[in-house]
């Protein structure tokens, strides 16, 4: 069953009506929306700049030498065929309370910050990414802050305080950060006023690796980086040729499935259509949750491991699963697996990775109608595209289904092709609201093949 649009879905359209108010844009049909299936936290969706190209910018620390090119307290770069970071020698201990279970704990830290990035154009967005491990006994802290054209620099942002599991802090987001320039969406780091105020044309991101004194474990991050982005303000895109006709074959989970089942979790599996993709993808790459993992699951439940990635995704601040960073570092918590959240600029970007082999998860909203065949409307749902076909329609594994069998959608080329990447919407009062631009998440092992490397590399993705 749909889910009811959550209360950040009502601010961030609310915000982007209002950002959006100068917007010229042909009178569009009202058609009934139904509720939301999980509508993601995100900020209103800035203008990009008129009629410019999407500008994506993506820079992710990952080799030895980018390890080695930051600032590291107590931090020690490690090589191999994965390279990371770890505790070395702490920088110091500190206290912890976390704020979803009121319990106070003693941490030894280290951090490490990466060198400024110089955006390649004033962003109107960033969403940080990272990869890592984190061993029971100890967590992350991702952090991020903006530089300005003035040369000054926002607060360090908290992104995230992030483990695997849940067993030594709560997974979470932190919300009501914002210096009157940005502020933070949950994930995102969205400009307050893209028409008249400052445009962030440079970042830094920070870690703190944190483990229990004297333990001796570590966390490992081997992937840290960002995306910083500014997409045109535009309520249509324009066509993509067609090129490519494949189907991947990837597995097929309905989250409907699991209606009722730990409502704990965002409500259960009506709302679990970010980890459900996400479950389908890595699955896909040959990957899945050991039996230990699973033992939480009632062994009564089909699909436990759905079970599983919405527990493993579930940002306890949000109140939900569909945090887009938490899916992907959920992903790459399993062996050499890699995951980033981006954007792509058209639909020929999301033909070449499929036809390289690599299933994308796309981000999207539409009203019921937009979307021929849907059968639902969304103010933010999530669903993998495993293909094309011959004319040039987009094959889906769409979690919103009834049962498994039903997962495998056709959609409209022209349709699919607007609701995933238009900035701009109309919802079903009529009112401008926000799209989500073309977010997708990319998910791929160590062994991808040569093609499926330069398929992520010509996405802007290394």
């Amino acid at each position: 069953m749909p889910e009811p649009t959550s209360r950040r879905t009502v601010l961030a359209a609310a915000l982007a009506t209002a950002s959006a108010a100068a917007v010229a844009a042909p009178a569009a049909p009202v058609a009934a929306a139904g509720p939301a299936t999980a509508p993601h936290p995100a900020a209103p969706r800035p203008a990009g700049g008129g009629g410019a190209e999407p500008v994506i910018d993506n820079r992710f620390w990952t080799t030895h030498a980018d390890w080695r090119s930051g600032t590291a307290e107590g931090v020690r770069a490690v090589a191999g065929p994965r390279p990371g970071i770890v505790v070395g020698t702490p920088a110091g201990r500190a206290d912890h309370t976390d704020p979803h279970t009121g319990t106070t704990a003693s941490w030894e830290y280290a951090t490490w910050t990466s060198p400024r990035h110089t955006t390649a154009a004033p962003a109107t967005e960033l969403v940080a990414s990272w990869n890592a491990d984190t061993p029971a006994g100890t967590w992350i802290t991702v952090e991020l802050s903006a530089g300005y054209p003035d040369g000054t620099d926002s607060p360090w942002y908290v992104m995230a305080r992030w483990a695997a599991g849940d067993g030594d802090i709560r997974r979470a987001s932190v919300d009501g950060q914002g210096d009157g320039r940005t502020s933070v969406w949950t994930d995102t780091v969205a400009v307050d006023d893209p028409a008249n105020g400052p445009r962030p044309t440079s970042y830094r991101l920070r870690v703190t690796l944190h483990r229990a004194p004297g333990s001796g474990r570590t966390p490992t991050v081997w992937r840290l980086g960002a995306m910083a982005s500014a997409v045109p303000d535009r309520f249509t895109v324009p066509a993509a040729g067609h090129r490519v006709a494949r189907e991947l074959i990837v597995p097929r989970y309905s989250q409907n499935t699991h209606v009722g089942r730990y409502p704990e979790y965002d409500n259960g599996g009506e709302a679990w259509c970010s980890p459900t993709s996400s479950q389908m993808v890595v699955e896909y790459w040959g990957r899945r949750p050991t039996a230990r993992q699973l033992a939480w699951v009632n062994p009564e439940y089909a699909d436990p491991q759905v079970c599983h990635a919405a527990r493993a995704t579930y940002d306890s601040r949000y109140e939900g699963c569909g945090n887009w960073p938490f899916n992907a570092a959920y992903a790459a918590t399993y062996d050499g697996m890699n995951a980033v959240v981006t954007r792509l600029r058209s639909l020929a970007d999301l033909e070449a990775l499929v036809g390289a082999g690599i299933p994308v998860i796309t981000s999207q909203s539409f009203l019921e109608g937009e979307l021929t065949g849907a059968g639902y409307g969304t103010a933010g749902h999530l669903m993998t595209v495993v293909g094309f076909t011959a004319d040039g329609d987009v094959i889906a594994n769409d979690p919103a289904s009834p049962t498994n069998q039903a997962v495998r959608r056709v959609y409209r080329r022209r349709e699919w092709e607007n609701v995933w990447l238009r900035t701009r919407r109309h919802d079903a009062a009529g009112r401008v609201v926000s799209g989500t631009g073309g977010v997708c998440y990319l998910y791929w092992p160590a062994e991808a093949t040569p093609a499926q490397l330069r398929a992520l590399a010509d996405a802007g993705v290394r």
